[in-house]
This record gives C-alpha cells, structure tokens and sequence, in this order.
C-alpha cells in the first residue's frame, strides 16, 4: 500500500489519520513500508505518524542510540506531538525504549516487537558482506519465518545499502552502539504501559530476550506468535493488529 511521504526541513515522514498519535520506529534495515498494515488497521481511529530513521545519513560520529534518540526528540518537537504511543521494532525498539526512560510524561504506552536492547544476533549473527547478493538474500530471508516474506525488492535494497562504504559504516557504528547499550538497568524504571509482541521463531532476538524484557518491566505483557520471525507486523499483520487493537483498548490514552 502506498501512502504520501512528506518532506519538512530534513524529515521525511508519513503522518496518516486523525486521533490520539502512534509513532512507530522502524528497524536497523527498515523501512516506512515495514508498517504498511499498521497504517491500513487503524488510521480511521488514530494518527499514525512514523519517521524516516536516518541511518544511513546521520553524521558517523553521532551514528548510534542517543543520535537516533536525539533525532526522535528533535521530530515530536518538530511535529508539535504532546502525548503518544510509542512502538518500535527491533532497534526502533531500542531507541523507543531509550527515549521513553528520557521522556516518560510524552509516552502513554510502548510496544515493542523483536527490540534489541538486551541482547540480538546482528543479521543473523554476521555483518552483512559487502558485494555478495546472495548471502544477503540469505541473511534478509533469515529475518522472516517464513523466506517468502523478504521479497526481492527488500533484498534488493539491503543489497544497495551493504554495497555502500558511507552507509555500511554507519551501520556497524549504529550496530555497535545498541550492543554496547544494554538496557537492563533503565528498563526496571519504565512504568508505562508495555505491550511485547515476538515473533515465536525469532532469531535475531530470541523468546528468551522477550521473557527477560517481561520480567523487567513490570507493566508489561508478552505475547509470542508462532511461525513468525523478526517482524510480525510485516509476517503476521493480522495478529500483531488484534493484539495492538487489544492493547490501545485499555485506554491507555487516559
């Protein structure tokens, strides 16, 4: 599905629908589109506003967390966002997850979806290889449960991105900066609300991170869904959509 990309100063952005505002965060190699059945479920009853990471042209000596998480500070002010629900997949959950413990009277509640902040395997365990479509349709695929959901225009733009000096080092300087980052000690202070939705066949951030994440953060409830990897927004939208229905139905807003 296609929605309009707006362009303001130096965001680029999708903001979609009217109400109380979810702001979603993609991933280290996402995308806008990593949203696509979030923004078709629910902007009839919410504004769904999701930005542009800019990791792939964020100066390299701020390319890490507290960059992204500046830059997310930087987008609610230029947005003029008061109160929202935060949801983030992996590193978009990490920089969710860093910015809520920063913010606490801006978040009404997270969602989190394959987060890193514990502990993740990068790419399936290996930095992607620069040169080499096939290893990086490999790794894309291992993402996902299921490989046919990592389409080639997906692997296609991996592949550029891995093929890029100034964007591969941005990637290992942002890919370092979450694993040195561990939340374990901040998580414990979040009260908000927490919603966890993992993907039952995750590898990159295993069921055991999910249940670590459960454990500390005391507001939280877990959700696994079987046949499903990194992403169940994209694998499982259906699900991951119930779920979310379920968990903004409990009034979080008020």
């Amino acid at each position: 599905m296609t929605y309009q990309v707006k362009k303001e100063q130096s965001y680029q952005f999708i903001d979609e629908g009217k109400g109380e505002v979810l702001l979603l965060l993609h991933g280290l190699f996402g995308a806008l589109s990593n949203w696509d059945k979030v923004i078709e479920g629910f902007t009839t009853r919410y504004r769904v506003v999701i930005p542009l990471m800019p990791i792939y042209e964020m100066p390299i000596k701020s390319a890490g967390i507290e960059g992204l998480v500046q830059f997310v500070e930087g987008f609610v002010k230029h947005m003029g966002l008061k109160r929202f629900c935060l949801l983030g997949n992996s590193l978009g959950g990490h920089v969710a997850l860093v910015y809520t413990s920063q913010h606490q009277d801006q978040v009404a509640g997270i969602v989190l979806t394959g987060s890193s902040g514990l502990f993740e395997n990068s790419m399936g365990g290996s930095f992607p290889k620069r040169g080499s479509y096939t290893y990086i349709d490999e790794r894309v695929r291992y993402t996902f449960y299921d490989p046919r959901t990592a389409s080639k225009a997906l692997v296609d733009e991996v592949f550029e991105i891995t093929n890029s000096i100034p964007k591969c080092l941005r990637i290992v300087s942002i890919a370092k900066s979450a694993q040195r980052h561990n939340m374990a000690y901040e998580i414990v202070r979040i009260k908000k609300p927490t919603l966890l939705v993992w993907g039952l066949n995750d590898t990159i951030t295993p069921v055991q991170v999910a249940y670590e994440f459960n454990r500390l953060m005391e507001n939280s409830e877990l959700y696994f869904i079987d046949h499903c990897g990194h992403a169940p927004m994209m694998e499982k939208p259906e699900r991951f959509n119930i779920l979310l229905e379920q968990f903004l139905s409990k009034k979080i807003f008020t």
